[in-house]
């Protein structure tokens, strides 16, 4: 089968990575050879399988056999810089070392934001390659994070394009001068060549996180305020960067008549919250968990939360696949189409560069690479029709 990713994202606390261990042991019990990929830093998902201390230690980074089928992995961010990031890791650790800071501590200081989301990606995209599992499950980090990850290809495909060539040639000319005149060291070739080789390895990666067919965000929320709003906005966001969201999980609800008086109250919240949920997200299934008598940690009780989540449904198909952007071309005028709930118009800024649209919402932005059919319009107009924005491009 061709392979299917699917990331769980959320608000931190909200159960996403037990969500995520459930959802691969069904995917295992119904015979699919399933990886759950931990994104997040502060690592958990062992902790839900109960995972032996000593095995996880001696396996560390790499993936390890919980169950028939099922497989776990957490990054180890420290193990793979080295590996995959070889001279720039090196440069960066040399750089900071030559401000004054001790050794250690720039090596340390040397791993910025953003290497383990290409480390993610350069796993993903292997896996992929190799076909070595049939479901990808990617436990992602909070949701901010979780949007630097999905947004990080369009961002070095930017980098790639538009900069890189421009700062290897521009080193290249004044490394001989800043050797005279500095001991701040300038990136060698060697620093390039790592930047492209791994660009190299996560080509192609974008475009299967965007194919809805292959990939969907599950979305894990609580029926509380807060949680609801930041959902709202995650859901917003992942739409912005072009991923199709198959469906909302709503997770720890207190079941009805349940705790007498003292739970009442929750209960009523919840309610009220479930209705909206329902409202806002329609048509996008909406899926509801009850909160367990106790933690939920190995295979038994993983088991017993994937039949109450799923029943006899088969987790890595498809819940829904409305696209969350397109293009159309109506009375020789090009139309975008972008999928953008819980937004209006006077929230987003557009501009047209270079043959990409930049759509900035807040402190987020997408770029959209325009077909070179469009990339020769203007876009002229932009209105919101329901829940989608659509730009007009003329001549």
């Amino acid at each position: 089968m061709t392979p299917r990713i699917i990331l769980y994202s959320g608000k931190g606390g909200v159960g996403k990575t037990t969500i995520a261990a459930a959802t691969g042991l069904r995917c295992a019990d119904l015979g699919y050879r399933t990886l759950i990929l931990s994104l997040d830093i502060a690592h958990s998902l062992a902790d839900s399988f109960d995972l032996d201390v000593g095995l996880h230690e001696k396996n560390r980074g790499q993936p390890v056999a919980v169950g028939e089928r099922l497989w776990i992995q957490e990054i180890d961010v420290q193990e793979d810089v080295e590996r995959y990031w070889g001279d720039v890791y090196k440069y960066l650790a040399l750089l900071l070392n030559t401000t004054g800071l001790d050794e250690i501590i720039a090596a340390e200081l040397a791993i910025i934001p953003g290497m383990e989301d290409v480390i993610c990606l350069l796993y993903i995209n292997q896996y992929l390659t190799e076909r070595t599992y049939d479901v990808l499950i990617l436990d992602c980090a909070p949701t901010g994070e979780s949007l630097r990850f999905i947004s990080m290809p369009s961002t070095l495909e930017w980098y790639m394009d538009k900069l890189f060539q421009l700062e290897r040639n521009l080193a290249r000319v004044v490394r001989p001068i800043a050797r005279a005149v500095t001991n701040v060291p300038l990136p060698d070739d060697s620093y390039f060549q790592a930047l492209a080789g791994l660009f190299t390895k996560l080509e192609g990666v974008d475009t299967v996180l965007l194919d809805k067919e292959r990939t969907s965000v599950r979305l894990v929320t609580n029926a509380e305020k807060m949680v609801l709003r930041e959902t709202q906005r995650a859901f917003m966001y992942f739409c912005l960067y072009g991923m199709a969201v198959d469906s909302v999980i709503v997770n720890r609800l207190i079941p009805a008549g349940e705790g007498g008086e003292y739970f009442q109250k929750w209960i009523t919240t919840q309610e009220r919250y479930l209705a909206q949920l329902e409202q806002y997200f329609d048509p996008v299934p909406i899926a509801r968990v009850q909160m367990f008598d106790d933690e939920i940690i190995g295979l038994e009780r993983l088991r017993r939360l994937s039949e109450q989540l799923y029943g006899t449904d088969d987790p890595s198909r498809v819940f829904y696949s409305e696209r969350p952007y397109e293009f159309t071309k109506t009375d020789g005028q090009y139309v975008l189409s972008l999928k953008l709930p819980f937004v209006t118009k006077e929230h987003v800024d557009l501009f047209k560069e270079e043959g990409q649209l930049i759509i900035r919402i807040g402190s987020f932005k997408r770029h959209v690479f325009l077909p070179r059919a469009v990339s020769r319009h203007t876009p002229r107009d932009a209105r919101f029709e329901g829940d989608r924005l659509c730009i007009t491009f003329e001549r």
